[in-house]
């Protein structure tokens, strides 16, 4: 008798799994491991499969036809899933589609080629006491990058990608603004050493020209049609960069001679993605680049700091739609170098996607340029409140539910749809 129900229970198992048209990856609270879930996804493009993101259905879930090998990811990986025959989807897919409903698919298709901008993969690079938060996720998630940097970028490689990713990074050649805690680390004399030489190899004067160089080859890039998405210092001294081309902004210790006095008077935010109307911080013993990011010491006590995501019309701004996809609208803030934006220096075309109001911080922000987009998400690390120079690296595998790292895998799978402007 146990034979045969054991048979009789394989041939049901056999006959259900023959109606299991889809398989549903939901992203909702009860997701076991939210970030993992992004890299199965990943992976089922690189196996040739169309993936359904369902915007606002169970927060963001992805749906895609039944391959058992997929279902093995989902296993292998602790990522929750469910197998739904086709009739049950089809029922989904009208909801989804009703007029009323917040709700849309969007189809990813391709696989997006990612790069991050990073010196770690130079054996001549001093080892830089601080991580990244967007390299550690996309290892989490099993997600495959490159690592580029300034002579890859000026060697015109961006081409060969979908995405960028920039980080805890400099453009403005002042070494993170370090000078006045760090001059006398070994690791800071290093990288002084090491931008000093490379500029000059490249031909450049200065690691201020050549740090322009390379943020002008990425304007390009998005103009083109690229993804470029920046955290922490990367975002606002990406724009001041390009704001302050032709105008010596650095002090003495960063390159050897006086910045122009005037230099605040001569910014071209015309130039820039994101900000206008700001001064910079001219004197080189503050560890702020500009009035930019918000003041130091901040206002919002620790317990308190939350930014809240804004909700869109999913049928009719599918990208900041996706850009925004998470299983709670309030996120918990982190600091960085850059931790927020004050909104007054925020240009009106520039998409507001998470803010926390009442203090009057923008965290997340996003536009377009040409053909392509860009992304700046304020703070270093969505999970360790206030990341300082040392410390360790966060553990993924005790935050695998996390939202603040859940915003940096929607824009690392945005490029896998095809490219839609905001409706108008």
């Amino acid at each position: 008798m146990k034979r045969q129900f054991l048979v009789l229970l394989s041939c049901w198992l056999l006959a259900y799994q023959a109606q299991a048209a889809y398989i549903l990856i939901y992203m909702n609270p009860q997701q076991k491991d939210h970030l993992k879930a992004y890299g199965v996804a990943y992976r089922a493009l690189q196996g040739g499969a169309t993936v359904d993101w369902l915007l606002n259905y169970e927060d963001g879930s992805f749906a895609l036809p039944y391959v058992a090998a997929i279902e093995a990811e989902c296993k292998i990986r602790g990522v929750s899933y469910e197998i739904l025959p086709d009739a049950k989807y089809t029922g989904i897919l009208s909801e989804i589609a009703e007029p009323t409903a917040n709700m849309d698919v969007v189809k990813l298709e391709k696989v997006p080629k990612i790069a991050v901008y990073t010196p770690s993969n130079k054996p001549s690079h001093p080892s830089l006491p601080w991580d990244d938060a967007v390299t550690m996720v996309l290892e989490y998630a099993e997600i495959p990058f490159d690592k580029v940097y300034d002579e890859e970028v000026l060697d015109n490689v961006l081409v060969k990608y979908d995405w960028l990713h920039l980080h805890h990074e400099d453009f403005t050649g002042q070494y993170g603004r370090f000078y006045s805690s760090y001059r006398g680390q070994p690791w800071y004399v290093a990288q002084q050493n090491y931008e000093e030489n490379k500029s000059k190899q490249l031909g450049f004067n200065k690691v201020s020209q050549m740090k322009l160089a390379v943020a002008k080859k990425i304007k390009q890039y998005v103009a083109g049609g690229g993804f470029m998405f920046a955290m922490c210092s990367a975002t606002d001294t990406y724009d001041i960069a390009l704001a302050s081309e032709g105008i010596d902004i650095c002090a003495s210790m960063f390159d050897g001679d006086g910045a122009d006095a005037n230099a605040n008077q001569k910014l071209n935010y015309d130039n820039g993605f994101a900000f206008e109307g700001y001064q910079l911080e001219m004197n080189p013993m503050v560890y702020e680049f500009s009035n930019i990011d918000v003041p130091t010491p901040r206002v919002v006590p620790k317990d308190a700091d939350y930014f809240t995501l804004f909700d869109f019309s999913a049928k009719w701004d599918p990208v900041p739609s996706m850009l925004t996809q998470d299983h709670t609208h309030i996120v918990k803030g982190f600091m960085g170098q850059s931790t927020a934006f004050r909104k007054k220096f925020i240009k009106s075309n520039v998409l507001i996607l998470g803010e926390n109001k009442s203090a009057d911080e923008t965290r997340y922000i996003h536009g377009e340029f040409g053909e392509g987009f860009w992304t700046f998400y304020g703070g270093h690390d969505p999970e360790d409140y206030q990341h300082m120079v040392g410390d360790p690296e966060t553990k993924l595998e005790l935050h695998p539910n996390s939202p603040g790292y859940r915003l940096i895998l929607n824009n690392v799978l945005f490029p896998a749809a095809k490219k839609k402007k905001r409706k108008t």
